[in-house]
C-alpha cells in the first residue's frame, strides 16, 4: 500500500490525509467543483475534480479515479458509500484494497431486520420488535410488543427514518410518513417496529478486528445526548455502566462480530435500561464519527490500525487499557433558535479551541464557503481529563475559547448542554435535549456568550487594520495615519 484514494471529504478527509501522512503515505482527495477550495482539498497529497452529478456517492467515478491516480487502496471514510456492500465489492473487484471491513459482512449488517436475525442466532439480545410490511401486520406487531414503539427504517441510518408511536391512533400516519422518508433517504421504504425503551440511555461498543480471526473490544462510548435521534455529544467511560455490564456488551459485540467474520473498525450500538439491562439496535460497519474519544482514552489511532488491518497485518497491541475520560461535541453550522435549520454562508471568523486537553478535529478554515448541500458539520471538539470533573471543566473551558462570525452555529446550545446540572452531574438518558430544550434554547446573560461577541468584534477591528495598512502601503498611499497606529497599539486580543 503506497497511495490511497480519500473517498470523502471535509473533517473525516483531513484526518484520514493526517494519518497517512504519518505513516509516509500518499493520499488523494477528491472533491467536487464546489468544494474546489475546501479544506480536505489542500490537505492531501493529490486531489481529484468529480465531474459526476453524483459528485461522492458516484461509485463508478471513485473507483475509476482511484485507478487513473495511480491508488492501490482505498478509504470511505464515514457517510456517503462508507457502508454500500457494493462499493466495497467494486473496489476489490477494480484492483483496490478497500479499507474497511469485507462486502460479506456490510451485507449482513446493512439491513436492520437481516441484522437483527443474524445477532439473535448469536444469542445477542435484541429489542422486542418485527416486520410491518403491511398496516395490519404493524398493527399486530406493535399490539404484541406493547405501545410505545417505534417505526424504524430498515435500511436506514444517522438517526433518519425513525419516528415514535405513542398508540395505535397514530401508527398509520407514523407509518406512510417513515416510509416516505425512507425511501427518499435510502432508497428503499422497507420499515419495522421495535418497542421503544423508556428513559433508556445509547451506549455502544467500539471493536476492532484483523483478518487473522482475533476481534477485542475498546470500550465504550455513551451517545445518549441526541437531537431527533441524531448524536450531539459523547463521552466515555459511560457515567453509569457498571463494570460487570460493560464487560458483558463487550463479549456481546465481540461474539457478534466474529460470528459474521468481521475485520477492521466497527461499532455495535446498544440501548441501556435503567435497569441495566442492553438490547442490540445495530452494528456500523465503519468508522464512527464519534471515535476521537476512544483515541483519547486508549491511546490508539484507529484510522491506522484500519490500514494496517487492510494490509493483513495482525491487530498491532495485545492490550488495551483505558485512560482517563473524553467528551466529544459536534459543532454545526445551524441556528437552533430557528428549529436548527442550516446556516450556510461565509466563515468570516474561525478560531477554535486548543491547548492542554483539547482535540479539534475540523474540515472548514477562516474564508471558507459553508455549503448548504452537505451535512452541516464544521468540527469535532475533543477533550481528555484524567477523570470526568477534569474533562467536563476543559470542555466548559474550550467552548468559551471558540470565536466564530459570518454564520449561526449551536456552540452556545452546546455550552448550554455541558454547564446543565443533570448532564454535569451523569443524569441523562436519550430524552434529554428534548425535555431540556426550551432551556437549552434561551440565551442567558453570561460572560461566555459576551467573550464570543468580543472575540469577533476583536477580530473584525483587526482585519479593519490590516486592511487600511494594506492600501497605505500602496504607491497611492500618504502611510499609516495617527488615528490607525493608535488603533493597532490599542486591539488586544
Amino acid at each position: 500500500m503506497k497511495r490511497v484514494l480519500i473517498a470523502n471529504r471535509g473533517e473525516i478527509s483531513v484526518r484520514i490525509a493526517r494519518t497517512l501522512r504519518e505513516l509516509q503515505l500518499e493520499s488523494v482527495a477528491v472533491f467536487t467543483a464546489e468544494d474546489r477550495q475546501a479544506l480536505h482539498t489542500r490537505s492531501a497529497d493529490r486531489a481529484a475534480l468529480l465531474r459526476s452529478p453524483l459528485g461522492y456517492l458516484d461509485a463508478e467515478e471513485l473507483v475509476a479515479v482511484a485507478r487513473a491516480t495511480g491508488c492501490d487502496a482505498l478509504h470511505p471514510g464515514y457517510g456517503f458509500l462508507s457502508e454500500n456492500a457494493e462499493f466495497a465489492a467494486a473496489c476489490w473487484t477494480g484492483g483496490l484494497c478497500f479499507i474497511g471491513p469485507p462486502p460479506s459482512a456490510i451485507t449482513a449488517m446493512g439491513s436492520k431486520q437481516r441484522a437483527r436475525a443474524r445477532m439473535e442466532a448469536s444469542g445477542v439480545p435484541l429489542i422486542p420488535g418485527g416486520d410491518a410490511r403491511t398496516l395490519f401486520e404493524a398493527t399486530a406487531t406493535a399490539a404484541r410488543v406493547g405501545y410505545p414503539v417505534l417505526v424504524k427504517a430498515t435500511d436506514g441510518g444517522g438517526g433518519k427514518g425513525m419516528r415514535l408511536v405513542q398508540s395505535e391512533a397514530e401508527l398509520g400516519s407514523a407509518l406512510e410518513r417513515t416510509r416516505s422518508e425512507a425511501k427518499s433517504a435510502f432508497g428503499s421504504d422497507a420499515v419495522y417496529i421495535e418497542k421503544a425503551i423508556g428513559n433508556a440511555r445509547h451506549v455502544e461498543i467500539q471493536v476492532l478486528g484483523d483478518q487473522h480471526g482475533r476481534v477485542v473490544s475498546l470500550f465504550e462510548r455513551d451517545c445518549s445526548i441526541q437531537r431527533r435521534h441524531q448524536k450531539v455529544i459523547e463521552e466515555t467511560p459511560c457515567p453509569v455502566l457498571s463494570p460487570v455490564t460493560l464487560a458483558e456488551m463487550g463479549e456481546v459485540a465481540v461474539r457478534g462480530a466474529s460470528a459474521i467474520g468481521y475485520f477492521s473498525a466497527g461499532t455495535f450500538e446498544f440501548l441501556l435500561a435503567p435497569d441495566g439491562s442492553f438490547y442490540f439496535l445495530e452494528m456500523n460497519t465503519r468508522l464512527q464519527v464519534e471515535h476521537p474519544i476512544t483515541e483519547l482514552v486508549t491511546g490508539l489511532d484507529l484510522v491506522k490500525e484500519m490500514l494496517l488491518i487492510a494490509a493483513g497485518e495482525p491487530l498491532s497491541f495485545d492490550q488495551v487499557t483505558r485512560r482517563g475520560a473524553a467528551i466529544e461535541v459536534r459543532l454545526y453550522a445551524e441556528d437552533p433558535t430557528t428549529g436548527f435549520l442550516p446556516s450556510p454562508g461565509k466563515l468570516s471568523l474561525w478560531r477554535p479551541a486548543s491547548g492542554p486537553g483539547v482535540r479539534e478535529d475540523s474540515g472548514v478554515f477562516e474564508g471558507a464557503q459553508v455549503s448548504s448541500n452537505y451535512d452541516p458539520l464544521l468540527s469535532k471538539l475533543s477533550v481528555w481529563g484524567e477523570d470526568r470533573s477534569q474533562a467536563l471543566a476543559r470542555m466548559r473551558r474550550a467552548l468559551s475559547e471558540y470565536a466564530i462570525g459570518g454564520i449561526q452555529t449551536n456552540l452556545a446550545f452546546l455550552a448550554r448542554i455541558i454547564a446543565h446540572p443533570d448532564f454535569s452531574a451523569g443524569n441523562y438518558d436519550i430524552g434529554f435535549v428534548a425535555q431540556n430544550l426550551n432551556e437549552l434554547l434561551t440565551r442567558p446573560e453570561c460572560d461566555t456568550d459576551t467573550r464570543w461577541l468580543l472575540a469577533a468584534a476583536a477580530a473584525a477591528a483587526a482585519r479593519a487594520v490590516d486592511d487600511a495598512e494594506s492600501r497605505a502601503r500602496e504607491p497611492s498611499g500618504q502611510g499609516l495615519s495617527p488615528w490607525l497606529r493608535a488603533q493597532r497599539s490599542s486591539l488586544k486580543w
